[in-house]
């Protein structure tokens, strides 16, 4: 039995390496399950460190936003008040990577999310990989969400961002994290750029809607490798992937009060 426990630590702890030493992203299903209404898998967050250190995604029923940062998994709800969730919970989206910083450039202009946008795309080398973005600092605004956890039937993502909760922070320090991805993966993750929130003293953060940089260090990863894990259940199995949920994105990302 002690063999049988050596081994399987042992193959644990290849398998992080293997994976720490691997510039990769690894996901958790796809953009367009999630907005059509698949929110539930047995994927639980603590195997979610195997593959990364920095990410973010959302729990299982949509309960609450993920932001992944120094290997910590965080949870802000809807009512705002960020925890630390138990390993055992579980994901049916997420997105994580080793954060390996390949650029390091300082902010000291008031850039919003648009223009951050049209700042980075200008110096990345191409837009056809993926990179993980770091934001750390001071913020004059941030403009954050989070959604109630959700009871089955489980409505269209679309339509439970209307009752949405926008949180407001002035002078705020603290860290974006979140990625770009190439327009090709159109359907399989957000297209452009994806950013979560989490403020210094942990106690705050979500989704980010929209934001005003006063000082701050943008730290570019860039990554070439992709990974992804599907739900092993019913509802991933039959629910049509087909139709074209560009539209319904762009409402979920962008929709503010």
């Amino acid at each position: 039995m002690i063999r049988k426990l050596i081994s399987f630590a042992f193959a644990f702890l290849l398998q992080v390496m293997v994976y720490a030493q691997t510039d990769q992203v690894m996901q958790i299903s796809t953009i367009d399950a999630l907005l059509s209404g698949v929110y539930d898998s047995d994927f639980q967050i603590g195997k979610l460190k195997q593959y990364g250190d920095f990410g973010l995604g959302t729990f299982n029923a949509l309960n609450g936003e993920m932001v992944v940062l120094n290997g910590n998994i965080y949870q802000v709800p809807q009512n705002g008040k960020t925890i630390q969730p138990p390993l055992e919970t579980c994901t049916p989206s997420a997105v994580v990577t080793f954060f390996k910083t390949d650029k390091t450039l300082l902010l000291n202009q008031a850039l919003d999310f648009k223009q951050l946008e049209q700042f980075i795309d200008k110096i990345l080398p191409t837009t056809n990989i993926f990179y993980a973005i770091k934001i750390k600092g001071k913020f004059k605004q941030m403009k954050t969400r989070s959604v109630a956890k959700q009871e089955k039937p489980y409505r269209l993502l679309k339509d439970i961002v209307n009752q949405q909760a926008i949180f407001d922070f002035e002078n705020s320090e603290g860290t974006i994290v979140g990625f770009r991805f190439p327009s090709y993966f159109k359907g399989i993750n957000v297209t452009g750029y994806h950013l979560h929130y989490l403020t210094t003293n942990e106690q705050a953060g979500g989704h980010i809607l929209d934001f005003v940089i006063d000082n701050a260090q943008l730290e570019i990863d860039e990554i070439s490798n992709f990974s992804m894990i599907v739900p092993n259940n019913e509802h991933f199995y039959h629910v049509d992937l087909s139709e074209d949920k560009q539209a319904d994105l762009e409402k979920v990302e962008k929709l503010q009060k």
